[in-house]
């Protein structure tokens, strides 16, 4: 019979479970337009931040739509058939107003999962009827590498 002289052994606790959660990995300093924008404003600002659109808030601060490079397409597609190199209509003419938004505690994976069906490109964060950011699928893509291969 052999006895071991070791002691009792402490098990090491396991490292915590990390929660990838959509408001850890959202832009918060967001570039807001209103209804009342002219799309050659619109324009101007999505080509000077480089950026691809935005939410559409009221005077309130609620969120109505959201206005994108692709909505304003239609609005140059026009401009061409009137000859004119300026955009005069409103972004409530062409926004998107059927928004479909995210919780900020819901899973990057979920979100991922909801970027794949729903095909666009970025959501609203909504937290109690209030804007709180918006997550893009770039944000996405950026955050799954920093992610350790233990916290899946």
């Amino acid at each position: 019979m052999v006895k071991s002289y070791q002691g009792v052994r402490e098990v090491e606790p396991k490292a915590p479970i990390q929660q990838i959660l959509v408001k850890d990995h959202m832009s918060t300093n967001l570039v807001t337009f209103h209804p009342e924008d002219s799309i050659d404003q619109v324009l101007e600002v999505l080509t000077k931040r480089k950026i691809s659109g935005g939410p559409v808030l009221d005077e309130s601060g609620a969120l109505v739509g959201i206005i994108s490079e692709g909505d304003c397409l239609a609005e140059i597609i026009r401009g061409k058939y009137t000859n004119t190199v300026r955009f005069p209509a409103k972004v409530k003419e062409y926004m998107s107003t059927n928004v479909i938004t995210m919780s900020p505690d819901m899973s990057l994976f979920d979100a991922a999962q909801k970027f794949l069906e729903c095909k666009i490109r970025r959501f609203p964060v909504i937290k109690d009827g209030h804007l709180l950011g918006q997550i893009s699928l770039s944000d996405v893509i950026r955050a799954f590498p920093k992610l350790k291969h233990t916290t899946w």
